[in-house]
C-alpha cells in the first residue's frame, strides 16, 4: 500500500528547525562517497543525527559567506539518503541530472518561503518534476506515470482543492518518495543516524 501524507506529519512535528528548509534525496545504488565526488564536494565531520547536521549546515553557511552547501548522507538498503538543511542542490536540475546518470535519483524541497519542489531523474532524463503545492502542473518524460499514486498520497489537485491543501504538500512529497524508492523515512532514522557528511559549492 503507497504511503500517504498523513504518515508523515511527525516530521514538523518532530523536527520543526529541519522541516522549516530542506531538500531529501534518495540515490539507487551510489555509495554517499560517490555521490559526493560526482558533486565535486569534499568531506565534513562525520555528525548522528538531524539535530546535530542542522547546526552543522547552518555554521558551514556562516563560515563559507554563504557559498558552500553541507549534505548529510546516510545508507539506507540500497539507497543513499541525503539530507541537506537549508539547501536546494537535490531539486536543481543541473547538479542532480549528471549525477543521476546510471541510477534514479527523487528529491524533494521546502524553503521557509513555502517555495518547493520534486524531481524524479533517471540516468541524467527528468522523469517527473513539479512543485508539491501545485501537481497539476507537471513535466519531464513520464509526468503522468505515477499519478494515481500522487493523488493517493495526498497531493490536492486543482479538482480536489481542501482547507489542508498547502500544508499536506510536504508530507506527500515524503509519500511519493516512498512509492518510488520503497523508502521509509523515520524518526529513528533521521534521529540515530551516522551520516557521511560533505559540502558542496553553491552555484
Amino acid at each position: 500500500m503507497t504511503a500517504t501524507a498523513a504518515d508523515y506529519v511527525w516530521f514538523n512535528e518532530r523536527f520543526p528547525d529541519l522541516a522549516e528548509a530542506y531538500c531529501f534525496t534518495l540515490v539507487h545504488n551510489l555509495a554517499p562517497e560517490d555521490v559526493l565526488a560526482r558533486l565535486e564536494g569534499q568531506s565534513e565531520p562525520s555528525q548522528t543525527g538531524v539535530e546535530a547536521i542542522t547546526e552543522a549546515a547552518f555554521e558551514l553557511l556562516d563560515r563559507s559567506d554563504n557559498t558552500q552547501q553541507f549534505i548529510a548522507m546516510t545508507t539506507v538498503g540500497d539507497w543513499t539518503l541525503l539530507i541537506e538543511p537549508v539547501g536546494y542542490i537535490g531539486v536543481t536540475e543541473e547538479r542532480a541530472l549528471p549525477v543521476s546518470a546510471g541510477t534514479c535519483w527523487v528529491s524533494h524541497f521546502v524553503n521557509i518561503n513555502g517555495v518547493d519542489s520534486f524531481l524524479w531523474a533517471q540516468d541524467t532524463a527528468v522523469r517527473l518534476m513539479f512543485e508539491p503545492a501545485v501537481p497539476d502542473r507537471r513535466w519531464g518524460t513520464t509526468p503522468d506515470e505515477v499519478l494515481e499514486a500522487m493523488h493517493h498520497c495526498g497531493f490536492q489537485f486543482w479538482n480536489e482543492t481542501s482547507d489542508t491543501a498547502e500544508y499536506l504538500a510536504a508530507e506527500a512529497a515524503f509519500a511519493l518518495t516512498e512509492h518510488l524508492t520503497g523508502v521509509r523515512i523515520t524518526p529513528e532514522l533521521l534521529q540515530n543516524s551516522p551520516f557521511v557528511c560533505g559540502s558542496a559549492e553553491i552555484r
